[in-house]
């Protein structure tokens, strides 16, 4: 690839850089030390983190992976199992984690376009019997990644929640993309979240911080998740810096999602009228394009397009992931879609 050409990254929503703006209020950043509880910035991100999900608490993290991961490590112990939907970040994406940290064990249900239903996580249920593993914990992802940036209703999460409940099961939402949900729908992050014990949220995708994630709950769950932060390595000292970052794109870039899902919208139109793919625009619901490749491999398309400083994924042996972010204009998907049609011809 030329590097004096113009790059348009669609690979993920966490290649987004900071904003003169964002990077004006981060070397403005008070600081303090966190792992003493003495970081204003921080604990001011916290706290309006917590407000906005309707949580008692929140805790700041350096990545969505820890957040989830001390999400389940606050509420199982070693040899339960949690459930999960197959293609779930916290199964698929986080190396094992779950095993590794916190000694659980994954069963996966088999959901459309990551949403199972409260029928199913019942005929998951094993019976309760010292030959098994205890069940504790139900993992919903929204929006969901593999999923193409699908949305659940909240009528579908209440189905999962009252089947929860009627078991005595803790919920826990992996919420990395819950303000793309949010924004899609107009139904607010705290009615999202009410259901569940944790939430975690990414401030670095979408919203386009350098850093960061949060989990929420109640104050004596993210008491237990601020020790285990502490024993993994994850306790962070003038960690205002980054937290200004985050606490910046949690106030000024939510509202702007819309123009994000606008873009991929227009992407996956423009990628449904070419010839050799498939594209289905009525799927796309936030900020993800999913779509099919007939005429080659998909890999080979992606390399293609590298040298033509278009930057895609491909996520299967005949499909790519395009994800649409700030760093995306309207027009960048015209010239996307324009080296696509070029390229196919």
């Amino acid at each position: 690839m030329d590097n004096s050409m113009r790059v348009i990254d669609l690979r993920s929503d966490t290649v987004t850089k900071p904003t003169p703006a964002m990077r004006e209020a981060i070397a403005r950043a008070e600081v303090g030390d966190d792992v003493f509880g003495d970081d204003p910035t921080v604990k001011e991100l916290e706290s309006e983190t917590a407000a906005l999900l309707g949580k008692e608490a929140a805790l700041f993290t350096p990545s969505g992976t820890m957040a989830n991961q001390l999400a389940i490590r606050s509420q199982t112990e070693p040899g339960d199992e949690i459930l999960v939907e197959a293609n779930a970040h916290i199964y698929y994406y986080e190396g094992g984690a779950p095993a590794a940290l916190s000694g659980v064990m994954c069963r996966c249900l088999e959901g459309q376009r990551g949403v199972f239903t409260g029928a199913d996580l019942e005929a998951a249920l094993r019976p309760v019997d010292m030959h098994f593993p205890r069940t504790r914990l139900v993992c919903v992802e929204n929006t969901h990644n593999r999923g193409g940036g699908k949305v659940w209703s909240i009528e579908q999460i209440q189905e999962v929640a009252a089947a929860a409940s009627k078991h005595g099961l803790q919920l826990h939402l992996d919420g990395a993309r819950l303000w793309n949900a949010a924004v899609a729908t107009g139904i607010a992050e705290r009615e999202y979240a009410a259901p569940f014990a944790t939430v975690s949220v990414c401030f670095s995708k979408g919203l386009g911080a350098p850093v960061g994630s949060a989990l929420a709950g109640s104050k004596s769950l993210i008491e237990r998740a601020r020790r285990f932060r502490k024993m993994i390595g994850g306790g962070m000292r003038q960690a205002g810096v980054i937290a200004a970052g985050a606490l910046f794109a949690l106030r000024n870039h939510r509202a702007r999602l819309v123009e994000d899902h606008a873009n991929a919208k227009l992407l996956s139109s423009g990628l449904a009228s070419l010839k050799g793919l498939e594209a289905t625009p009525s799927e796309v619901e936030t900020n993800m394009v999913r779509f099919g490749v007939w005429v080659m491999p998909a890999e080979q398309l992606v390399e293609r397009l590298r040298a033509r400083g278009v930057l895609v994924l491909a996520v299967g042996p005949d499909t790519i992931r395009a994800v649409t972010s700030l760093m995306v204009s309207p027009e960048d998907i015209e010239a996307a879609v324009g080296t696509i049609s070029a390229l196919l011809k």
